[in-house]
């Protein structure tokens, strides 16, 4: 009876920690991306939930030697895996706030940019992945599930849609730590 209380127990143990191992695993970028920018390697994530719900995993890839503050200088990848359906308007105006709150655009520019965000991101279900790709000196290119959905061609736009998740001023500055490699 000891015995098999205790294989029952170790058999537990051991599902628990591969679930666990499993829950942490990092996706890769979509080989379309990863084709275009081999140095890229993941700096960090974390995961987004408000109210208690999780709505997304984020991660961010950089260069490798990369260390420290973001520059919209340097190519890099942040990569959504979504947890839950969500309609792309929806998605496009939390962005347009969150970049309204960091002050770093004009209304005009929120006005243009949502429009173009309208237009670019598409709903998304449980699984889906958004990859926005910093290209520097040219904007963002946005793919969904590895195929390229559209791009903005503003370095301003850059600056403020990756400023969400990587300016200080941030409304989640722990998972900017994550992301950063500041924190576990």
């Amino acid at each position: 009876m000891w015995r098999s209380s205790r294989s029952l127990l170790l058999s537990a143990a051991f599902a628990l920690t591969t679930a666990a191992v499993a829950a942490v695993v990092i996706p890769a970028l979509p080989p379309s991306v990863a084709a275009q920018l081999p140095q890229l390697k993941v700096q960090g994530g974390g995961k987004l939930t408000l109210f208690g719900m999780s709505i997304y995993d984020i991660q961010l890839y950089r260069p490798a030697n990369s260390r420290g503050e973001w520059s919209i200088d340097e190519p890099f990848a942040l990569q959504l895996v979504y947890h839950r359906s969500l309609k792309g308007p929806l998605i496009a105006a939390r962005s347009i706030d969150e970049m309204a709150k960091l002050g770093a655009c004009s209304a005009d520019q929120r006005a243009r940019w949502g429009d173009m965000l309208r237009r670019i991101l598409p709903d998304v279900d449980a699984g889906d992945r958004l990859t926005g790709v910093n290209v520097p000196m040219r904007g963002v290119q946005f793919y969904q599930n590895g195929k390229l959905i559209g791009s903005v061609d503003d370095g301003d736009f850059a600056q403020s849609f990756f400023g969400i998740w990587l300016d200080p001023g941030t409304a989640e500055p722990a998972l900017r730590r994550q992301l950063l490699g500041l924190a576990p």
